[in-house]
Parts: structure tokens; sequence; C-alpha cells
């Protein structure tokens, strides 16, 4: 069994090595461009500055159309992130300049007013893509009447300067600023005339393409060096150490004391009643009374531990760099289908040695004790967001992809069955060490569990 385990092992390996080898690929393509050649621009969301989480799509808000509305088709992860990328109103042509190019002039209805003046209210931002790199901007600005503080005035920016940076034949950065000068003023319900412009300005830089995006992955609202608190650090260190230490030495002691009392009792020990450790010693012995649910609970926790140890390594080898759109959440979806079968496995392992029979029940329990509760939640939360219009929400015709017996998740269930089929050999540590497979039946109580994490977590948050 246990080559069974590590083809097993090797080939979840293998197909995480290729899924790896694929991202890199797809980084690696040379966008390259010749002066005057079309770089593609996509407009992708707007929200409030002050909640991140909170975005919608980008025409919902009255801008300016493009000719032509057209959606980049979008994988797994990128929708799941909130991605809803779609072709921009502007026209940034490689090594192109413009001055005050005109998007459009259209008249606000008072809809159309309120709608802006309430997104400059919440700070609302924009967010774009170019060659794929980010850029963000905002949509307008608050201040006070000069003739009365006590009210304000909402103004919308109509022009925008981008300022694009390149080498060679490569787009290297991309800034958006808006001009504080041009504005409308969206104060009053009243229908507006506006005309939406932008200026383009290019400019050499020496920052090679390999290392344009350095600059996402130091940008952060937190200052670049941080300051590490090694006092703080070492001063919990001790703490735990001397906690731990004391309750080894208080144990030690009442251990020693029953040792020393059984051994000078020996030849009565049978008349008398039993105390101290021994009071516990068939309870420590005694089969947990849900076998099924504890080796589930067992399976799916080896799985998650899988999960974030792949995600570890395929962070290390750089996958997941700055804002590759949805990268992350493809990963987390590709490898917890791969890692189905080590729950398959662990779990009915385990239900096995604590002598189970009815494994269909300990299998069918074991794909859904992580993933039924998380879909029911992301069904929630999906149609909450529906109900808002907001970006976070999966359309029904792609929900289907977390349910347990949807088509695409036919691998996944054929790995954890894989796994759970007659899962004859027993973990190591379970083998020396029967005691751990029941150790926590007599602990029941909830005080009891809470108690058990207060020191570390107090010497932690010290």
């Amino acid at each position: 069994m246990w080559n069974k385990m590590s083809v097993m092992w090797w080939l979840i390996l293998a197909l995480l090595v290729d899924f790896c080898i694929q991202e890199v690929r797809s980084d690696a393509s040379d966008h390259k461009y010749k002066p005057g050649d079309e770089v593609p621009i996509y407009a992708n969301k707007v929200g409030p500055f002050h909640n991140p989480s909170e975005t919608y799509r980008y025409f919902d808000l009255p801008f300016c159309l493009p000719a032509r509305l057209k959606e980049k088709p979008e994988a797994l992860g990128e929708v799941l992130n909130g991605d809803r990328l779609v072709s921009a109103p502007y026209k940034l042509d490689f090594m192109v300049e413009k001055d005050s190019e005109i998007v459009c002039r259209k008249t606000l209805t008072k809809d159309e007013v309120s709608k802006f003046r309430s997104a400059v209210t919440k700070d609302y931002y924009f967010q774009m893509y170019y060659d794929d790199l980010p850029f963000w901007g905002f949509l307008g600005k608050v201040e006070k009447d000069k003739t009365d503080p006590s009210e304000e005035k909402y103004y919308l920016f109509k022009h925008l300067h981008f300022e694009i940076q390149y080498n060679k034949d490569h787009v290297i950065e991309i800034n958006a600023k808006a001009d504080p000068n041009a504005v409308v003023d969206l104060t009053e319900d009243k229908e507006v005339e506006v005309e939406f412009t932008y200026t383009v300005r290019w400019k050499e830089t020496n920052v090679s393409y390999e290392n344009r995006m350095e600059k996402y992955s130091q940008s952060s609202s937190q200052p670049h060096h941080l300051e590490i608190h090694w006092f703080s650090i070492i001063n919990s260190c001790v703490t735990v150490l001397l906690l731990t230490g004391f309750l080894a030495t208080i144990l030690m002691r009442v251990l020693k004391n029953d040792f020393v009392k059984y051994a000078h009792d020996e030849e009565a020990a049978d008349d008398q009643e039993e105390t101290g450790w021994k009071y516990i010693h068939g309870d420590v012995f005694r089969y947990p009374k849900y076998k099924s649910l504890f080796a589930a609970a067992l399976g799916s926790g080896t799985q998650l531990f899988a999960l974030a140890l792949f995600i570890f390594i395929l962070a290390l080898v750089g996958v997941f760099y700055p804002y590759n759109r949805g990268a992350l959440f493809t990963a987390l979806v590709v490898i917890y289908a791969l890692t189905s079968g080590i729950a398959g496995y662990t779990a009915a392992s385990f239900y096995h040695q604590l002598e189970g029979s009815n494994w269909v029940r300990n299998l069918l329990l074991t794909g859904c004790l992580f993933c039924g509760p998380l879909f029911l939640t992301f069904c929630f939360l999906n149609t909450v967001a529906i109900a808002y219009t907001a970006t976070a929400a999966l359309p029904f015709a792609r929900l289907n992809f977390r349910h347990p017996f949807a088509p695409q998740n036919i691998p996944e269930r054929s790995l954890h069955c894989l796994g759970t089929v007659k899962p004859s050999l027993k973990w190591p540590w379970l083998v020396f060490f029967p005691s751990v497979q029941s150790t926590l039946s007599f602990i029941t109580s909830l005080p009891v569990c809470g108690a058990t994490g207060f020191i570390p977590f107090t010497a932690s948050y010290l």
C-alpha cells in the first residue's frame, strides 16, 4: 500500500509541476509592439476606495461606451476574483501621443448625475488593464463650498492624463492622473453637458520588461520598511517556554506521586478504587463515539494541509506574481480537486483502524464535510452579491463548478473514491501510539477545549 500511496503523491506532484510550467510559459509572452500598433486596454471595475471587496462593473456607471463593446474571455480564477474586463473607450496606440483627445460628448440625465454623485461621495475608484498592467484612478472629488462652508460640492473628473513608460518595444509602466481643473459640477439634480477627454504621453525608461512587475510587488498602503518587533517576539517565545515548563513540571510531579503510590500499594491495588491518571485509562483506549465523523475530519484536515503546502510551493517558485489575475483562485480549485485522493485515503485508513464497517457513509461524509458547508455559504453570499449586482457574484451558469456532482468535479470525486477503496495501511504513529486515536473522546466539555488554547494564544498576544 505504500507503493500505491507513493504513486498518488507522485501523480499529484507531476500535475502541479505541469500547472506551474504552463503558468510560467503564459507569463513569458513577449508583448512586443511597433510604433502605431494597437495595445489592448480593458476597463475592469469600480468601487469605493475604503471597501475594496465591494466592486461593480465599470459600465454600471454611465461612462462613454466604446464603438464596439467587447468582453474579454476570463478563466474561472478571474471570475472568482471579481474581474469583468471589457473594452475601454480609450485608444492608446504604442508610442502615439495625443492632446485632449475627445472620448465622447454626452448629456447626463438626472439619474446619471445622481449615480455619479453617489460614486464621488463614496470615493469611487476605477481599475483598468493596459497590456496586462493594472492602473487605478479616482472618479471625482468633494470640496467645501466657498460661499457656504457647511455645504459640499461634488465634482466629476472629465479629463484623464495617461503617462506611459516604454523600453524599446515593450510597455513597462502606465499611470493615469485626473486633471483637477477639468471637472463637472454634479451638486444639483439637473441635466449636465459633459465632454470626456484624455491626453497620452510616452516616456522612455531603463527598466527591463522582466522587472516591470516589481513596482506592484512594492505597492502597498503600508511603509516599505516595516519595523520588526524583535523584543515582543522574544518575549512571547520565552513566555510560551516558561508556561510549558511550568505545566510539564506540574504534570510530572503528579505522575511521579501516582507511580510512587501505586508501587507501595501494589498488593492491595485490586481492592482500592482507581484514582489519578489511571481513572481515565478506560477512556484513553476506547474508540470515539462518532468514528465516521472523526475520520472524515482527519481526512479533510489532511487535504487542507496538503492544499496549503502546495500553494506555498507554487508561491515560492513564482507562479503568483503580483496582479496575476485569478491565478491563486485557479490553483486553489485545481489543487483541491487533485488532493481529494489524500482526503479519501486518510479518512478511510483511520476509519478502518477504528474498526468501522460503513465505509460508504464515511466516503460521502468525507466528501461533504468541508465542501458542503462551503457550497451553502458560497450560494448565500453569491445570492447577496447578485442582488447588489456586484462583480463578486458568480453567474449561476458557472455556479455548478463547486457542486459535488457537477460534471467538472468527476475527476475530484474519482480521486476521492480511489483513495477510499481498501486503505489497509495503518498510519505508523497509530501503530506505536494507539491512545492517540481516541484521546479526545473523553474531552467533551467546551470550556476544557477552550482552555487548551488559552495559554499559547495569550502568550502570542503578549
